[in-house]
């Protein structure tokens, strides 16, 4: 530190706090600042990122549900955010299961928080078991270099039990206004797309140009395999481009969801384990068996 300051929280810093008001109440925040990058972390929910501001810019979408800290059924408790983890035992919509599974609810044991000159470090973890069924360890690290315009997540999932295991995983990354607007292009590098449906394919051609947002329009969905496992989101207006990168060797499949509806205006990008409806399936983990993977989210300014 430089005669300059005495206090590194002048510059940078990571605070945990508790909101008190309406739905939010009891909600454990993890605020954190690197000079550049302001992100909220959710202690209450799996360490997943609430909010992500570069500079006065807002780059994640908010549904209109908002923050929960009760645990109501999806539709009225999905708040979006810059990320929301989905899995271990379910991702999509499937019969007898949450939908996009029970992680994202799950509190997390936070077991450091670093914050000195040079980096931001937040440790935590998460355990999906039952009586005689899965014993799966989820550890999330979140880390950021100050004056960084990039913030990286990676999570470690440790089978703990004697049996072998499956599990499904997403990373459920939403864009939203004003860093996503009309004009905006989404820069990826394709080496396969599949529309989910019959309306996506009509809309195929345009996946990747954001249009204005339109009252009751429909959600569409893509499949896609990557050649490089890297999405760029490019806004001319803003003079900012959200970047991510994901670890293909451990998440192979790409969702893209584009939600152009009034009022719902959201991108999704999502690497995942699978992909969904009836092509959906669960990965083996043996017994004691430890799997990475890693997601990086980056504001650049141009």
């Amino acid at each position: 530190m430089n005669g300059k300051i005495n206090n590194l929280s002048q510059i940078a810093y990571a605070r945990r706090y508790t909101l008190s008001e309406g739905a939010e109440a009891g909600i454990k925040v993890i605020e954190v600042f690197n000079g550049r990058l302001r992100f909220l972390i959710n202690e209450s929910k799996c360490l997943d990122v609430m909010q992500l501001f570069d500079g006065d810019v807002n780059i994640s979408f908010l549904s209109k549900n908002g923050f929960h800290h009760a645990d109501l059924n999806y539709e009225r408790r999905f708040e979006g955010g810059m990320l929301y983890t989905c899995g271990l035992d379910n991702v999509g919509t499937r019969e007898g299961y949450v939908i996009h599974g029970t992680l994202h609810t799950s509190p997390a044991k936070v077991t450091a928080i670093i914050c000195n000159e040079d980096e931001i470090k937040v440790v935590g973890e998460m355990r999906s078991s039952a009586l005689f069924g899965d014993n799966l360890l989820f550890t999330r690290t979140i880390t950021t270099k100050v004056g960084d315009d990039t913030f990286i997540v990676e999570d470690v999932l440790h089978n703990q039990g004697y049996t072998d295991s499956e599990y499904c995983l997403l990373y459920h990354v939403n864009v939203g206004y004003p860093m996503l607007d009309e004009g905006v292009t989404i820069l990826q590098d394709e080496l396969s797309c599949q529309p989910r449906n019959e309306w996506a394919k009509a809309k195929f051609d345009t996946r990747n140009i954001l249009t204005d947002a339109v009252v009751g329009e429909e959600e569409q969905c893509y499949y896609t395999i990557h050649n490089t496992p890297h999405v760029e989101v490019v806004n001319n207006k803003l003079g900012r481009t959200f970047t991510l990168d994901y670890s293909k060797d451990t998440l192979p499949c790409f969702v893209q969801w584009n939600s152009r509806m009034s009022g719902d205006y959201a991108q999704g990008l999502e690497p995942s384990t699978t992909f969904l409806d009836d092509t959906f399936t669960r990965t083996k983990i043996k017994a004691g068996e430890r799997v990475n993977f890693r997601i990086a989210m980056s504001v650049k300014r141009f």
